[in-house]
This record gives structure tokens, sequence and C-alpha cells, in this order.
């Protein structure tokens, strides 16, 4: 009978795909994996954690407590914890819940495969075993980051900016694409500083391309782009290549000069405004996400009221919103006083998701009447729960169009939009 262990995923994207490399080495070994389950009968439990920001920390700690308690009632034998949160805080994670059997960090994937009893198989090092519906996966591009944003412990933690070889994206696409993956959601740390490093320049567009070519391959979406240096080859791959989706995750974090040079992003205020129009004007149907973190040290009233009004002028088609969250050892740490409450930084949260939340509704009734693409990714009740070109899995609104009998999880679509709530579409079949 096979060995089964649980594997919880905490965090990004970036790190369920670390757990989908391991899932295929521990599949390969004879093991059964079970994937973020409440399944008790899985006595070995694997915790890949989050350790960018204080919530996701607290989250991990709070997982991992909760498995120890379960590994000292005797529910489960073997407790292992892997990714971010470990390779920041081994010691401290090792003397404080000693329950655990070892802890490794972000890169040490064959010693993890040693502890649980397989050993790895290097011949399968770029294959997973995806955990999202068959018809989309996450595209890995790189590991690290080289900017130096004064808040962020990434490089911290992952290290430099390593960017995967085009060839080895290109097969790995096409192991997926084999499997009945229909989208590729291209992420990384910094997916706009492809290639720079093993190849001299910018790659980015050249890989959006190459992609694009893979024989299954409907929809590429982008993930994660930095702003300063934004390439222009991108933005042409954008306008030009019909699977790129006409989506842009961009995280902008905010506009204030004063502010942007405390986080130091090397952009400003009026390169920011630049690109965005830049964007709109060679891309006219271009969906744009971006992040803004609010409450960094030094953010004073003037300067959240004109990050407000940005949020206004641009009109961003998603938008997510962080409170500050001071990380040891990074710059803003280092030289600044975290002074702004919590209670002050969740007002601002608040404040600039009712905004984006208004703007949200008046776009989504602009869709009214109008014909979508969308690719189904699972019922609910009544309800097929789909996604257009303009929405990524998990962090984007949806479609939700009534269950007919006849369309299935996985396929494409034409709807007709028949009403609008803040962050949903409703549609019906044409």
């Amino acid at each position: 009978m096979k060995k089964k262990i649980n594997i919880v995923t905490l965090g990004c994207s970036k790190n369920l795909v670390d757990s989908e490399r391991l899932i295929k080495q521990l599949e390969v070994n004879g093991f059964s994996v079970v994937h973020d389950s409440n399944d008790t009968s899985a006595k070995v439990v694997v915790i890949n954690t989050c350790g960018f920001i204080g919530d996701a920390k607290e989250e991990s700690i709070d997982t991992i407590l909760s498995f120890a308690h379960a590994k000292v009632s005797g529910k489960i034998r073997h407790l292992f914890v892997m990714g971010c949160l470990a390779e920041r805080y081994k010691k401290n994670l090792q003397a404080e819940i000693p329950e655990v059997d070892d802890f490794f960090g972000v890169n040490n994937l064959e010693d993890i495969v040693k502890a649980i009893g397989g050993d790895l198989k290097s011949d399968l090092l770029g294959e997973r075993s995806i955990t999202t519906p068959n018809h989309y996966a996450y595209l890995k591009i790189s590991e690290g980051c080289n900017w130096g944003c004064s808040y962020c412990a990434i490089p911290l933690i992952r290290g430099k900016h390593i960017s995967v070889p085009m060839e080895d994206l290109v097969a790995e696409a096409t192991t997926l694409a084999n499997k009945g993956v229909k989208e590729l959601l291209v992420i990384a740390q910094d997916s706009t500083y492809y290639g720079l490093d093993i190849y001299g320049k910018r790659k980015l567009g050249e890989l959006l391309n190459r992609l694009s070519e893979v024989n299954g391959i409907e929809w590429i979406r982008l993930h994660y782009a930095y702003p300063t240096f934004f390439p222009d080859d991108v933005i042409a791959v954008l306008r030009n290549n019909p699977k790129v989706c006409s989506y842009l995750d961009i995280p902008f974090q905010h506009i204030s000069d004063r502010v942007l040079k405390k986080m130091r992003r090397g952009i400003n205020k009026e390169e920011t405004y630049a690109l965005i129009n830049k964007l709109k004007q060679e891309v006219p149907d271009i969906a744009i996400r971006t992040t803004l973190l609010v409450g960094h040290p030094g953010e004073s009233s003037a300067d959240f009221e004109e990050l407000k009004e940005f949020v206004r002028t641009v009109k961003f088609d998603r938008l997510g919103v962080f409170p500050y969250s001071e990380e040891e050892n990074t710059f803003s740490a280092i030289n600044f006083e975290d002074s702004i409450s919590e209670e002050v930084k969740q007002n601002r949260v608040e404040e600039i998701m009712q905004i984006q939340s208004e703007i949200a509704l008046q776009k989504n009734k602009e869709r009214v009447g109008k014909t979508m693409r969308i690719l189904i990714d699972r019922i609910e009740g009544d309800y097929y729960i789909a996604r257009s070109e303009y929405d990524s899995p998990e962090v984007d609104q949806e479609v939700l169009i009534e269950v007919n009998g006849n369309a299935k999880i996985g396929h494409f679509y034409d709807v007709e939009i028949i009403d609008a709530e803040e962050f949903d579409l409703f549609a019906k079949f044409i």
C-alpha cells in the first residue's frame, strides 16, 4: 500500500509551482500525494509556507501549529515544513516548534524528497503534477529578484534573479499542453526582467511569442510585471499576438514621488502615468491589474490623497491593496520607523477599495449587452463559473452563467453579458 502524503501550500502561485514539482518527485517515488487536504489518513504532512508579509507569516505559523498538535495527538506521524518562512526563520522555528521533524528552505527539493524517503529524479526536475484545474497552469519563468524595494524581503529569501532558459520553458509548456492545459499564467518575482541575466537583454516578448506557438495553448496571461524599464516589445506582443491576453498584472505600489523614492521603486509619478497611457493607447482593450501598498513609513495624508486621485484617474480594471508590514532586515525596517498605526493603515486600505468598487461596478455595467469569450473553470450550484481574458483565476472577478447541461468545464464559449455587480458578471450562452 502506497504511503500517503498531504502537501499543504500557502502563499502565492510561485509557491504552488514549487509544491507541484515536489508532488511529481514523490509520485514517481511511489508515494500517493494529496494536496491541501483535510484527509487525516495521510500520516505525513509537508507544509509549504509563505513568509512575505505579516498576515501570511501568521497564517503559516498557525497552520504549522495546527499540524504540530495533530502530530502530538497521534493523527499524523511526520511533519515537515518548507518554503519562504522556513528559509528565513529556520532556527527560530526549530526552537519554538520542535514537533516538526525538519525544516527546508526554498531550494532544497532534493533534501525534502530524501527526508520523506525517496530519491530525487534529476531527469524529471522540470516536470510537475499540476494541482490547478486541468485547463490552466502557472508557468514560473524565473526565480528571485534583483530589485531592492525598501519594504520587500523576497530578495533576502529567494535571492537574485535567475531566468529559466527559454527552451526549457517551451518544453514545459508543451508538456502542460499535452496534458490538456489551454491557459498559461506566466509568473515570476519580476517577469519583465526575464532573460537579462542569461541572454544579456530582456527577452520576455520573445518568450511570450515562443510560448504562443505551442500547440494547444490558447491563452497566455502575464503576471508580476515590474514597471521600471518596461520592455516596449512586450507592449507590441500584447497588442499583436492573439493568444496573449489583453491583460497585465503590473504592481505600481504608489504614485507619490516622495513615497516611491522611499520605496526605492526606480520609477516616478510622471514615468508611471506615461507608461499607463502608452499601454492604453497601444492596447486599447487592455485590462490592467495593479497592487498598491499603503502606510509605508513616511506616507503622509497628502501622499495618500495623491494615491486616491491616481486610482480615480487611471480607473484600473483590477486592483488589490495591502497595508505596509515591516519585514526584518529590509531597507525600510532598518532605516525608517513604522510610525503609522495599524488602524490608519486599514482605514486607507478600505478607502482605496471603496473607490475601486465604484470603478469596478461602472466598468462592469458597461459590459452589459456585449459579447465575450469565456473559459469555464468549474460548476458551483446552479452556475458555471467562468472567466474572460480580462480575469485571472483566484484574484479577479468571474462570469456566472446558469447551468444548461451542455457546456463543459475547460472549454471556451461565447456569451452575452446580461447583468453586472461590483466584482462579478452574469451572462447567457449565445
